[in-house]
């Protein structure tokens, strides 16, 4: 299955440390989405950084079918949504939403 990305490969600046991988599903890289939903859990390989993003408009259909997500560096995915940035070093156990009509998010409480 070949994907139209959003971004072209070109268009990706290094805004951010290199920080491993992380998923994150097409409605952001294909769809162009922002990112409405991240949390970072304990990595589950080496250069995981734990991170996962969603637009918040996946279904658990949608995220169930592993075509639908796939590993990207952080820094991609800083680059389809600058708004995740600052909170990049939050640590695992972390869940966030964004306030809506902003660029910040909060912190869901557990």
């Amino acid at each position: 299955m070949i994907k139209n990305f959003k971004l072209k490969p070109e268009e990706i600046k290094q805004l951010i440390g290199p920080m491993g991988g992380c998923l994150a599903t097409d409605k952001i890289t294909v769809d162009g989405l922002p990112v409405d939903y991240m949390y970072r859990e304990n990595a589950d390989y080496e250069h995981d950084s734990g991170w996962r993003f969603f637009s918040g408009t996946e279904d658990q259909d949608y995220v169930d079918d592993p075509n639908n997500t796939m590993i990207y560096a952080v820094n991609t995915i800083a680059n389809y949504d600058k708004a995740i940035i600052p909170y990049l070093n939050f640590p695992a156990g972390i869940e966030l939403e964004r306030i809506r009509g902003t660029n910040e998010f909060r912190i869901i409480p557990r």
